[in-house]
């Protein structure tokens, strides 16, 4: 894994670095197949029972495209015809993007600076985001002429409606922290100060509670947004026979009765 993105592994939290400050995070292939090969990688793995997504430096959390090496790639498509360069989309970002919403796990977002394009996409797609207040927000694919990737089709509309989506998407603009706060964007502001300490401490209590619960109740609340009522209650039934079944159910039932905290096992 190259050292744009640092992966580390602790008692069960799985923390993602994005290590390009000097060049706000952006996003060049070598840390586009970097991040992806990451977010698989604790996705995958069982013995990670949460994620924390964040990034090194203090003005950007990610800025997305790395244009300058996207023009020279576009430049290259030109002369070559091959129009691989917004091959992207699939090769990186929808990879990335399925990763962080599909896994068993929750996935804590760390946003520490400017999240604009896809690094606004990556946010969106973790399940929790606590964000610093001297962060914003920019959706920005319009004003360089694309449309919207990195799942923010998908997710801004759940977010904050259809019509503040379309809003953001269509006349693209910084978001400060604060409203980001009031839409929902943000599920928790905090001192930029105290941003890392705060998430580590939201993220591990993650990793020590019951995995599969979360799990369940990720997957719920996304088919619940694309199904009816009585699809829904169908599911509910599925994910909580699969919830109650679990080691971690009957450990928080016994200590329930013995008044003690649960030290759950993840499984």
């Amino acid at each position: 894994m190259a050292d744009t993105v640092l992966y580390e592994v602790s008692d069960g939290l799985a923390t993602i670095t994005l290590n390009r400050p000097e060049a706000m995070n952006a996003l060049n292939v070598e840390t586009k197949v970097a991040l992806r090969e990451a977010v698989e990688s604790a996705a995958g793995d069982t013995a990670v029972r949460a994620v924390l997504l964040t990034a090194a430096g203090d003005r950007a959390f990610c800025v997305g495209q790395d244009l300058k090496e996207h023009i020279g790639l576009l430049v290259q498509d030109r002369e070559t015809g091959s129009g691989q360069t917004m091959n992207t989309v699939r090769e990186h970002y929808n990879p990335i993007v399925r990763a962080l919403a599909g896994a068993a796990k929750p996935v804590v977002a760390a946003v520490n600076g400017v999240a604009a394009g896809a690094g606004f996409g990556f946010a969106l797609a973790a399940d929790y985001r606590i964000v610093a207040d001297t962060a914003a927000f920019n959706s920005s694919f319009a004003g360089v002429a694309l449309t919207a990737d990195s799942g923010i089709s998908w997710t801004l509309p759940r977010v904050v409606g259809p019509g503040r989506a379309a809003d953001l998407l269509l006349f693209p603009r910084s978001i400060s922290a604060q409203e980001a706060y009031e839409l929902g964007i943000a599920n928790r502001l905090v001192p930029a100060g105290e941003l890392r300490a705060e998430a580590e401490k939201v993220a591990r209590g993650l990793a020590e509670g019951p995995t599969v619960a979360y799990a369940a109740l990720k997957e719920s609340v996304a088919f619940g947004l694309t199904h009816s009522l009585e699809e829904a209650l169908e599911k509910e039934d599925e994910l909580q026979t699969r919830a109650g079944s679990s080691e971690d159910h009957a450990i928080a039932v016994q200590a329930f009765v013995n008044k003690e905290k649960p030290k759950y096992l993840g499984r």
